[in-house]
């Protein structure tokens, strides 16, 4: 593993990755979340953390949306939907040079777009 990355699950002292700020859709319906946990293993930037037994956004700019928590939450308590954190267009950019784009074609209201 190369400096600086991190394995899923990870529970350190918080996610080193940003993308961009304050824009990820990520969602947390506490009344619905059981705490058992599986969504703060499977997330790789280690955005969700056990709280109270509840599960609470921790960085959420870290957020990549790439749906890992939301797909492994049994009660469906975790939602996250691709748009301006959207993992793919944003690192697409990056790698590209490019400024980080949400991919969208526009259809945002954010500055992004």
């Amino acid at each position: 593993m190369r400096p600086g990355r991190r394995r899923a699950g990870h529970r350190g002292g918080g996610s080193q990755v940003r993308y961009l700020a304050g824009v990820a859709s990520l969602k947390v319906d506490e009344e619905a979340c059981t705490g058992c946990g599986v969504c703060t293993t499977v997330c790789p930037h280690a955005v969700l953390r056990i709280s109270d037994r509840k599960a609470r956004i921790a960085e959420l700019d870290a957020c990549m949306e790439c749906g890992a928590c939301a797909r492994n939450c049994e009660p469906k308590a975790v939602t996250v939907s691709a748009g301006v954190g959207c993992a793919e267009a944003i690192l697409r950019g990056m790698l590209s040079g490019g400024p980080p784009e949400c991919g969208c074609g526009g259809g945002s209201d954010s500055p992004y777009c």
